[in-house]
């Protein structure tokens, strides 16, 4: 015993050596990414402290990854691509994209940073037919084919296409990024080609899992990171196996960043992600249970939020929202009911509904005026943006509405003052939402009255989010409530998918989205010259090679799309609560919350946050 007991000693006193030697050796970059703390109005702070942060299912971990903002590259300040990981990249005629690494730069378990990681996910992940079972991204892309890629040096890496791929970059840059890495050093001991087979088979049974492909996929999530043992780029790793109540993320050692006086970065030592239950976030933050909080709160939680702030050493901040429009309505072109369709393909249909809303009441009632009473296009802050395209058939006229609809054929009423369809149904619309909100159940009551002015009657039905979708693709749906754009920030070079069909998730057109998407195997070939417009602009796009050129087309596609009203927008630039604890520094006051191109906090550099106490 004595024996095992001097042997145990030497083992800890060995594992404690070697963790400080590893320890001392953590840092970022010998080529660091600078952040320049006074010119984005931020202070240099201090390290330490621990972020708390409420989320309502096990797979909101991800927000993690969103917010974080750490891309290879990532939109700046001003909305402009800029290396973030990666130390550059070179672009010719937009389809040669030569990528740089920084100097040891290290995953957060220490391994170096290099080309192989890129090479392994390439030629083992992407173009491995157990792996990839449906081929490249489409993302990767060009004309059906993909890039060539090539190993230039241990930190160089280039891919080229035959002709542009003005997406590369913007996917990369994404909130929901393109991974085109992965940590070899970890991962190839879950595949075939490296590791032994009885020892492979035993992990897949281990883990409970099928093949050893689905061991793999499942050992190396980056958006999602389930797995405590994945290094990671991000500035904090997760080391909490789910499921459970809390997530643990801490400080990642060899973070690229660092601030203008060589600190790295992050600032905050540690995350506490905690599960609730969506509808008790707002009253667990206003009871001073998160540091920042955003998620899960609405504009109708403000005033409470506010009232409680007095208390419970909170700042509540209105940020912008960063969405082409609040909600939005979206006639289902592609609606399986063959008379329906019609009246919905119908532009006379769609811009009546439009003029029909009275946008002004709805600011008053529901948003205390504060939003913009216009459609669903892109913003102000926007390089694209253009007033006409915001309120094109935005203004509230009855009298119009009614003459537009009498025009589409829509001209008899049924004894109860309902307009009646062409085979002589009440004009009677389910708009079915996700039933995720209130604030879309009280906006959707107001437009019932006020689409009753026309002769139309509305009611609604609230849903699961999938069923929606299913129901939506299926062609079950006369119309359906989702958000605007998501771009409402876009630039040029940003992809202008939302604008065109291009997946059955998209709740105008699903079936000429899925046709798109598979290639003409599956939905159905676009039969409104309009739409088939924006599909030629879409694809002209994705081959674009100037900035001039994705303008002029961003443009003819904004403008289209506008127009035709395929999306009937309600109000934009709403607010949204930003709970932010009072000693949390470095949060803007003024921010825009979006998906893309902001990645939520992402752009405002959340490991620049720091705590003053």
């Amino acid at each position: 015993m004595r024996l095992q007991s001097i042997i145990a000693m030497v083992a800890s006193a060995l594992l404690v050596a070697l963790t400080m030697a590893n320890t001392s050796l953590a840092g970022p970059p010998d080529e660091p990414r600078i952040v320049d703390m006074p010119a984005l109005g931020k202070t240099v702070g201090k390290r330490g402290g621990t972020l708390r942060m409420l989320m309502a299912k096990p797979k909101d971990i991800r927000m993690m990854v969103i917010y974080s903002g750490a891309r290879l590259v990532s939109y700046n300040e001003n909305f402009k691509l800029a290396p973030d990981i990666l130390k550059s990249v070179d672009v010719e005629e937009n389809r040669i994209f030569t990528l740089r690494i920084r100097k040891g730069h290290k995953w957060s378990d220490g391994a170096p940073f290099t080309s192989e990681d890129f090479r392994y996910y390439w030629e083992d992940v992407a173009n491995n037919k157990e792996l990839a079972r449906g081929g490249l991204s489409n993302k990767l892309l060009v004309e059906g084919k993909g890039p060539k890629f090539e190993v230039i040096d241990e930190l160089t890496v280039r891919y080229t296409w035959e002709q542009p791929n003005p997406l590369f970059l913007t996917v990369l840059a994404g909130a929901r990024p393109l991974y085109i890495y992965k940590p070899a050093h970890y991962m190839k001991q879950f595949h075939v080609k490296y590791q032994d087979k009885a020892k492979l088979d035993q992990m897949v049974i281990d883990n409970k899992v099928q093949k050893w492909s689905s061991l793999h996929v499942r050992k190396g999530r980056q958006y999602r990171p389930e797995n405590p043992e994945m290094p990671t780029l991000q500035p904090w790793m997760n080391t909490t196996n789910p499921p459970s109540e809390r997530f643990i993320f801490k400080r990642n050692p060899y973070f690229h960043r660092v601030d203008n006086e060589g600190n790295q970065l992050p600032y905050i030592g540690e995350v506490y992600v905690t599960m609730s239950t969506s509808a008790i976030i707002p009253a667990k933050t206003g009871g001073g249970e998160s540091d920042l909080q955003a998620r899960y709160l609405r504009f109708d939680n403000y005033a409470f939020l506010k009232k409680a702030a007095k208390t419970r050493g909170y700042e509540v901040y209105l940020w912008r929202n960063g969405r082409g429009s609040q909600m939005t309505i979206l006639p289902n072109m592609n609606v399986a009911d063959p008379v329906w369709r019609k009246v919905m393909q119908d532009v006379r249909v769609r811009r009546a509904m439009s003029l029909g809303i009275d946008r002004s009441e709805i600011n008053e009632a529901i948003y205390f005026g504060l939003a913009r009473e216009v459609g669903n296009s892109v913003l102000p802050s926007s390089p694209l943006y253009k007033e006409e395209y915001a309120e094109a058939w935005a203004q509230f006229d009855v009298d119009l509405a009614n003459e537009l609809l009498d025009e589409a054929g829509l001209d008899k009423r049924s004894s109860d003052d309902v307009r009646l369809l062409p085979d002589g149904r009440e004009m009677k619309i389910t708009v079915e939402t996700a039933g995720e909100s209130t604030e879309e159940t009280d906006v959707l009551q107001l437009i019932t009255e006020h689409w009753a002015a026309l002769g139309i009657q509305l009611f609604t039905r609230p849903t699961q989010r999938d069923i929606l979708r299913r129901r939506i693709s299926n062609g079950d749906t006369i119309m359906s409530v989702w958000f605007g754009l998501n771009r409402g920030l876009a630039t040029p070079d940003m992809d202008p998918e939302e604008l065109a069909p291009v997946s059955p998730l998209q709740g105008t057109w699903p079936k000429w989205g899925q046709y798109y998407e598979t290639k003409g195997v599956a939905g159905e070939k676009i039969t409104l010259p309009k739409v088939q417009k924006l599909s030629d602009l879409y694809s002209q796009w994705r081959m674009a090679v100037s900035v001039e050129k994705q303008t002029e087309i961003w443009d003819q596609m904004l403008s289209i799309f506008t127009d035709q009203v395929y999306t009937i927008g309600i109000v934009s630039s709403t607010k949204q609560p930003i709970v932010v604890n009072k000693n949390l520094r470095n949060v803007p006051m003024d921010g825009i919350y979006a998906f893309e191109p902001t990645a939520y906090f992402g752009q405002y550099l959340p490991d620049t946050f720091w705590f003053d106490n």
